[in-house]
């Protein structure tokens, strides 16, 4: 049986890793052939590890052994010029472009007294402007019909997620850059449907990625503990989510993106999609 996005080309960014790897090989499975980019390099204010030119070599392989074609580029969402560079290299071995998944973002976290305004500049210019350079080097080649999901948050929708004091510069950064990603997939979807092409955002609860397991990230949700381990934070991680459950897996948003991927949502634009496991039927007090 032909696959849900049959012998269509996605173009995603962060795909070295977490999400955005679940995405292209989920992607892969239902028949598309995959664009993947990563930085593969560290950013300085980002504590926690990113990908890897390995990682990204890994996704590569993973994608191919669904029996679909992958070109693996190291890029930075932030240089337009390198995103345009992907873009091009993966039409011309690929034949096309149909799906697009700004999925690339990062989000430096408190430092205490040495905590940075760079910080919120440096996730501003990746889950922000990162989604909007990947938007604008993808259009001149998307076809007619295509699909751009954008991977937002819930934290961009509650007061005091990440933009806790405890995360800093950082995470008031990420928060805000999530909150502004809601309104430019509305304007975008407007702008775009007169080609057919939809655009959606889905936004994620916690997911089970290097972003969530980090010192850092626990420690805001442990401020009283020294060095809290996985086992000191799951209370709180059970507790954010009406669902009994800690977070999500990276399988579940990559089943979102492949549905709003697919022509089962053809009729489907400008929708800010939750997948929050009812954290807002727990905390809709926080919402926005």
């Amino acid at each position: 049986m032909a696959g849900r996005v049959e012998d269509k080309v996605a173009f995603i960014t962060g795909a070295g890793r977490g999400q955005g790897r679940s995405h292209a090989v989920r992607l892969a499975e239902e028949g598309a052939d995959i664009i993947a980019v990563d930085i593969c390099e560290q950013i300085e204010s980002n504590l926690y590890p990113l990908a890897t030119p390995e990682d990204l070599e890994e996704t590569r392989k993973l994608v191919e052994k669904t029996g679909r074609r992958a070109v693996a580029v190291k890029a930075d969402v932030r240089e337009r010029s390198q995103l345009k560079a992907a873009v091009e290299q993966g039409v011309a071995e690929l034949g096309g472009l149909d799906i697009v998944v700004p999925n690339a973002g990062i989000m430096p976290m408190g430092k205490g007294d040495e905590a940075n305004p760079m910080d919120f500049v440096d996730v501003t210019d990746v889950d922000l402007i990162g989604v909007m350079n990947t938007v604008a080097v993808a259009l001149p080649r998307l076809r007619d019909h295509g699909s751009v999901i954008i991977i937002g948050s819930t934290a961009g929708m509650m007061k005091g997620a990440a933009d806790n004091p405890a995360f800093g510069p950082g995470g008031a950064g990420y928060a805000w850059s999530k909150r502004q990603l809601q309104e430019y997939t509305e304007k975008m979807a407007s702008l775009l449907a007169p080609r057919s092409i939809r655009v959606n955002a889905v936004h994620p609860t916690n997911v089970n990625t290097a972003l969530l397991h980090n010192r850092e990230l626990y420690k805001g949700f442990r401020p009283d503990l020294e060095e809290p381990t996985l086992e000191d934070v799951m209370p709180a991680f059970y507790n954010w989510q009406a669902l009994p459950i800690p977070y999500l897996e990276v399988e579940d948003t990559s089943n979102l993106v492949l549905f709003l991927a697919s022509d089962e949502a053809r009729y489907i634009t400008g929708e800010n999609i939750r997948i929050d496991g009812g954290a807002k039927l727990k905390n809709g007090h926080l919402y926005m």
